[in-house]
């Protein structure tokens, strides 16, 4: 793993084109998911929005405006890209997503009026996003997608992104590709390796980022032999330790998974069930002097 990266590549809407053109489905790890390839859109933003105030998230209904299907196993609510791009960006800013998988992110960023870059390993889920994006309207965005590795992504310019917003895989919890169909694939690490390659990603997410500029993870925790893992400690003490700031450490509290709360009645266990998980909101500093005084005074070390 350790010094070999994909080259990025865009993939177009013309390639997308010419792809559906071959098939009707992409194969995201084990999931054979249909592309809709001619989207007609009901409705374009969720009802009776309101924007979250408080550091406690909890999302009931999944979200099903727009080209959002729940179909694609581990990704975000689209509730969450719409907090985060509507609170720290404005209409024609950057917003980018290394690690897009069915391109929530994206479809959110068009919605919005503001440009974004996204990025997988995956071809097939480079595609999938490009499907979303098919739809009518919101031509004044722009909107780049490219398979490539969000740990060196080498056609990303130096503090040119308005906001990072982020959904990584959990280790070796979800897998996002076959074994061995591709190289890179950070779903398929064991633990140590996994926040190896993490740093990697942090270390990129600060050089794009502009200063002052906001990066948010969305990232949760597992068990293993019964025992408590804090996946997500160990990725805010990375991002810390690469230079970030913790502005927020939002709780968001798990619905319609697989190990949800609707499968938990009736039975007991030794241990207490995961119903959260952690969105954490980093802030590049201005300069050296900022991030030396902010380190001084929150203990963020």
């Amino acid at each position: 793993m350790s010094g070999r990266t994909i080259k990025m590549k865009e993939i177009t809407h013309e390639e997308y084109l010419e792809f559906i053109k071959k098939g009707d489905y992409v194969h995201i790890g084990k999931q054979k998911i249909k592309l809709q390839k001619n989207w007609k859109i009901k409705k374009f933003a969720p009802e009776n929005f309101q924007p979250e105030n408080t550091t406690i998230w909890s999302f009931p209904d999944r979200g099903n405006w727009a080209t959002h299907i729940s179909n694609y196993r581990g990704n975000w609510s689209p509730y969450v890209p719409r907090n985060l791009i509507l609170k720290y960006t404005s209409v024609g800013d950057i917003v980018l997503d290394q690690m897009m998988g069915s391109g929530t992110t994206l479809v959110e960023a068009r919605l919005l009026g503001r440009n974004a870059i996204g990025i997988d390993i995956n071809k097939d889920a480079v595609m999938l996003t490009r499907d979303r994006l098919n739809f009518s309207g919101f031509d004044e965005t722009e909107i780049k997608t490219f398979r490539g590795d969000a740990r060196k992504m080498d056609k990303i310019k130096d503090n040119s992104v308005d906001l990072i917003a982020t959904h990584p895989p959990y280790a070796n919890i979800i897998s996002y590709s076959r074994k061995n169909e591709f190289y890179g694939d950070l779903s398929h690490l064991p633990f140590k390796r996994y926040l190896e390659e993490m740093r990697k990603v942090a270390k990129e997410s600060f050089r794009f980022l502009k200063p002052g500029k906001i990066c948010a993870i969305l990232i949760g925790d597992t068990r293993k032999y019964k025992h408590y893992v804090p996946i997500s400690h160990h990725i805010l003490n990375i991002f810390l330790q690469e230079g970030f700031i913790l502005k927020e450490d939002i709780i968001k509290l798990q619905w319609n998974t697989k190990s949800g709360r609707e499968k938990w009645r009736g039975k007991n266990y030794d241990f207490y069930l995961i119903a959260h998980e952690h969105i954490f909101i980093f802030r590049k500093p201005e300069n050296e002097k900022e991030l030396k005084k902010m380190k001084f005074s929150t203990g963020n070390f």
